[in-house]
């Protein structure tokens, strides 16, 4: 790739070498792309669950929910995995997941307390007038809305997790930031691959991003058709 040579700074990126190791960085990406497929959405049941014991009128299961969130909120994710993968002994995918899990539903717990704070007293009190038991109330009416609301929340959370995912790297997850450390260790040159490496997942979060604001987009346009 001669025509790459233009593109290079000597001393601190490496154009040819950088296309040369784009196949092997990006054959990475599918399983970085797993991993924020699979615990974004155990994270948010997750989260939901632990937002309705912190929401509970039972005391006991409320302080446990609090513990949760305060604990897992204070706690380096990396310190997580280091837990579940030398402490608990867990292979390093099912670590990388429940670490992925654990830490961000103690975020998205208290996002969705919140997103129901927001949802108005009237929306309660209607349903409730009409005899309504509290689980549809919840799921049929409330939830709906509050998802609307926390869905902003909801993109930072996704973006952060897919960043987080090279996290995984440390406990032998063959992930997109693994791969890259292989192609600096082999290479020796390890501005050029951080540098690629950091433009890549740049350009991964444009896109997530673009389906965040088109999620907002649409629920917006959807609350207004209603």
């Amino acid at each position: 790739m001669d025509w790459a040579k233009f593109l290079s700074i000597p001393g601190f990126f490496d154009a040819p070498l950088a296309f040369r190791s784009l196949p092997t960085i990006l054959s990475g990406l599918p399983l970085s792309l797993l991993l924020l497929v699979i615990c974004f959405t155990t994270s948010n049941i997750v989260g939901i669950l632990v937002m309705f014991l912190r929401i509970s009128k039972s005391k006991v299961l409320s302080w446990i929910a609090r513990f949760y969130i305060s604990f897992f909120r204070g706690v380096p994710l990396l310190v997580v995995l280091f837990l579940t993968y030398f402490g608990i002994n867990m292979d390093a995918m099912s670590a990388a997941i429940v670490s992925f899990t654990l830490v961000p539903s103690a975020f998205l717990a208290e996002y969705y307390r919140s997103a129901l704070k927001g949802v108005g007293k009237s929306q309660y009190e209607a349903a409730e007038a009409l005899g309504l038991p509290y689980h549809i109330i919840m799921m049929d009416i409330i939830l709906p809305q509050a998802f609307r609301i926390v869905l902003p929340s909801l993109g930072n959370v996704m973006l952060d997790m897919f960043k987080g995912t090279s996290l995984a790297a440390m406990i032998t997850v063959s992930e997109m930031f693994m791969k890259a450390k292989i192609v600096a260790g082999a290479s020796q040159d390890y501005m050029t691959i951080y540098i690629e490496i950091a433009v890549i997942y740049w350009l991964v979060c444009c896109v997530l991003g673009w389906i965040e604001h088109w999620s907002e987009d649409y629920f917006d346009y959807s609350t207004t058709d209603e």
